[in-house]
């Protein structure tokens, strides 16, 4: 496969409205509400008694759909700095800045609400509170530096809202090298730093505070999308098989199953990317399954911020009034489940939405903006 073409040998640009993505981004975020309800609390107890097994397989597998959004993640990244085949599009000042304020202000608006329900559930769950907050944990988590310092995390999820930005920044700094020589140099930069995690870094737990320990699933979502830009149908098969087979090595080196469910994203996001492209569209015939996959899908970040206020006050209320049983824990971890979800609509309209929408420029003085432009 000739690296140039996945940048010079652009496809015609697709809608911007792609279900097929929704739809993968609203099943991760449902996995991992789903995962930390059998995780936490006694709700997650109750129900083990009657269904073991679940319980069990949510705690262990549910985990694993962040291999999604680490994939899609790369996917949307690449298709927005590369948008029409050029190698970086934007100031790198700018696109950090704008990733920033996509990520940190919901995440720290979450944080807080996470830390005044534990304050009213640790009466009856102490375990799910923390003892104490300093100001330099809070600090640290407005930075998306918490793991990287050493502070124990304020609520769940906290880890991969930092890995997030690392792995833009990741990409951004990889495409900016690449500006300065020729357009292939971004896809064998990536490729290489992509290998280099499913071969080496992915294999370290102790980086998992890191981008280059989940840079390799990241790089899979960004390559799809490249690959999916080349007019070539053979040239694309190659490129994927090429993907496949790196998988599988890294597989052979060391099996583990995140990377398993990271390879299989990949393909499975290929091969509907491409069917999107030949106007095969995801759901096309099924509007109202359409409209819920692109509102779960664009929400898909609140719910993850959002969801463990709602199961800790959903925790709380259970162990408060003394309940007990398989029936009634089923019953509460389903209705965690509809609340978390209803909880995000006006914390994606009213936190998220408003968050993303500040830039650089216009919070710099004018002499300034030039450096940004």
């Amino acid at each position: 496969m000739s690296s140039a073409e996945i940048l010079a040998r652009s496809a015609v640009l697709p809608s911007r409205r792609l279900p097929h993505v929704d739809a993968l981004k609203a099943c991760a975020a449902q996995m991992i509400v789903l995962h930390h309800l059998a995780a936490y609390g006694p709700i997650a107890d109750a129900v083990q008694s009657l269904l073991p097994e679940m319980i069990s397989w949510l705690y262990r597998y549910a985990r694993m759909a962040v291999q999604v959004f680490l994939v899609v993640g790369g996917f949307l990244s690449a298709r927005a700095l590369c948008e029409r085949g050029q190698v970086l599009r934007g100031a790198v000042p700018e696109l950090l800045w704008r990733r920033y304020l996509r990520l940190a202000p919901a995440f720290m608006a979450a944080v807080l609400l996470t830390l005044l329900c534990s304050s009213l559930v640790a009466p009856w769950l102490p375990e799910l509170a923390p003892e104490s907050v300093s100001f330099g944990q809070l600090l640290s988590h407005g930075l998306l530096l918490h793991d990287v310092l050493g502070h124990e995390a304020l609520t769940v999820g906290a880890w991969y809202v930092a890995v997030d930005f690392q792995l833009f920044a990741m990409l951004v700094g990889l495409l900016w090298l690449a500006r300065s020589f020729r357009r292939a140099s971004a896809v064998l930069l990536v490729l290489a730093a992509g290998v280099g995690s499913l071969f080496v870094f992915n294999r370290m737990p102790e980086l998992d505070a890191w981008a280059p320990y989940f840079f390799g699933s990241y790089s899979l979502g960004v390559l799809v999308q490249w690959l999916s830009r080349l007019r070539s149908g053979w040239l694309r098969r190659m490129g994927l098989m090429l993907l496949a087979l790196t998988v599988l090595l890294a597989l052979a080196l060391e099996f583990r199953e995140r990377i398993v469910v990271a390879g299989v994203t990949a393909l499975v996001l290929a091969v509907l990317q491409q069917r999107h492209l030949a106007g095969r569209v995801f759901l096309a015939t099924r509007r109202r399954s359409t409209e819920l996959a692109g509102r779960l899908g664009t929400r898909s970040y609140s719910l993850f911020l959002v969801h463990f206020p709602v199961c800790l006050l959903v925790n709380g209320l259970f162990a408060a009034l003394g309940l007990h049983g398989a029936a009634i824990g089923i019953a509460l971890m389903a209705t965690a489940l509809g609340l978390s979800n209803v909880a995000s609509v006006p914390f994606h309209r009213y936190v998220e939405q408003p968050a993303g929408r500040i830039r650089l420029s216009g919070l710099l003085p004018r002499s300034l903006r030039d450096l940004v432009a």
